[in-house]
């Protein structure tokens, strides 16, 4: 049954956005994760505690631990906690009545995990353990407007959340909030990464974005077993109540999730998953610069492909029949901080390139003369067992066959990442 269970999430990440399995699944009983939420302000929010639903129980089922949500604040007492390993705070604080004891948790050795809205307040006097001693963030200062990603600047690459993480890599959708304290005078507060300065000016309305300064995204405080992540407000259409973005199609941003939770139930890795592929194929996370290689989508079985052969600027990139032809053989270019840029065989000064530095979902792959542009270099993310999804460097976007095609001769593009086979290739 937990067999058939596990599966069952599995096959829930196509609709739950891009999913990470840091190790194995364990032996042992999966520790368990309690997470308080109220759902009830601002439909971005209450949005992101919908997506937060489906997306942790299955991340859950590959990582070692269960995952439930409640609005039953009453839950949060000495009693009760005492079962979990870690307690989340997915879009408030806890009511008056409820501090004490989460406080209590706290010193004693309990875990936290908190999300954007957990943290927010105008005043923190009203509870200054907790938001100017835990948090360390003191009373919410400005927002950015509206939703963006951001690149992450890595602070510290030693803590056990940030394992493996590249030293940049872009986030997800999210509304981001500044503070009234410096984070980096508290010596009990170790910031575990920041907004990169190429990433600015954050936001889209002029007057609530920012262009410029020190802003502070995911900490830890040395003097508890906790984890602040500033996003959670997924990008809405507030007319139609719909979705436009997820929290969680960040392969990065979501690996540091799931390392986050381990780290804070003790049961930290820094390994990820094993595998033997075949011989054919490159070892999970590891491609050799200037190998050649070609590069097989999961859903089509199908090999990334120049068409017609071409090498001059402008050919399409095509999904095509496996031919073991030049215009199918690409190499991998490291360029910085986890990117590449992957070059044509028949002509390496020949780029993969978003078309016109499109930002927008189903923007066409071509070749192009590599100019060092964002828009042609590429994170190839493992995903195990030889697999890879490649992130645009440009827009967080993922290498993608649109609608799933199967069919020769379908051009490549640009799309949201969405842990779909589609968006699956391995090397060969």
């Amino acid at each position: 049954m937990r067999r058939k269970l596990a599966l069952l999430a599995l096959a829930l990440l196509t609709v739950a956005g891009v999913g990470i399995a840091i190790r194995p699944a364990l032996a042992a009983t999966p520790f368990k994760v309690l997470a308080f939420y109220n759902g009830t302000w601002d439909a971005a929010h209450i949005d992101f505690d919908k997506e937060a639903k489906d997306w942790f129980p299955a991340q859950g089922a590959q990582n070692g631990f269960t995952w439930e949500a409640t609005t039953d604040w009453s839950r949060l007492n000495a009693g009760n906690l005492a079962q979990y390993k870690v307690i989340m705070f997915l879009d408030d604080a806890p009511p008056a009545a409820q501090r004490s004891a989460f406080q209590q948790y706290m010193q004693n050795g309990g875990a936290f995990f908190g999300f954007h809205v957990s943290a927010f307040t105008t005043d923190p006097n009203s509870w200054s353990w907790y938001y100017n001693t835990f948090l360390g963030s003191g009373a919410f200062q400005t927002n950015t407007w509206g939703p963006t990603r951001i690149t992450y600047k890595v602070e510290d690459r030693n803590h056990p959340s940030t394992a493996g993480l590249p030293a940049t890599f872009t986030s997800a959708v999210s509304e981001w909030y500044s503070w009234s304290n410096d984070l980096r005078q508290n010596p009990n507060i170790d910031i575990l990464a920041s907004v990169d300065p190429s990433s600015f000016p954050v936001g889209t309305d002029p007057n609530q974005s920012w262009y410029s300064g020190y802003y502070p995204i995911l900490w830890t405080n040395r003097n508890y077993k906790m984890l602040y992540a500033n996003f959670g407000h997924n990008g809405m259409n507030y007319t139609t109540n719909t979705r436009t973005s997820s929290t969680f199609e960040s392969a990065n941003q979501n690996r540091w999730i799931i390392q986050g939770i381990q780290w804070l139930a003790g049961q930290s890795t820094t390994t990820p998953p094993s595998s033997t592929p075949p011989t054919s194929q490159p070892p999970t996370g590891t491609i050799t610069p200037g190998q050649y290689y070609s590069i097989i989508n999961k859903n089509s079985g199908k090999c990334i492909d120049a068409r017609s052969a071409g090498t001059a600027n402008g050919t399409a990139i095509q999904q095509y029949t496996c031919n073991g032809s030049n215009a199918q053989h690409y190499r991998f270019q490291n360029t910085d901080s986890g990117y590449t840029h992957i070059d044509n065989q028949a002509n390496p000064a020949q780029s993969l390139d978003v078309s016109g530095k499109s930002t927008a979902d189903n923007a066409l792959i071509q070749l192009w003369s590599y100019s060092s542009g964002t828009n042609q270099q590429w994170q190839p993310v493992a995903e195990g067992g030889g697999y890879y999804h490649f992130v645009s460097r440009a827009t967080g976007k993922c290498l993608d066959t649109p609608s799933a095609s199967t069919a020769d001769s379908v051009q490549l593009v640009q799309y949201t990442c969405n842990g779909t086979a589609a968006q699956s290739f391995r090397l060969q």
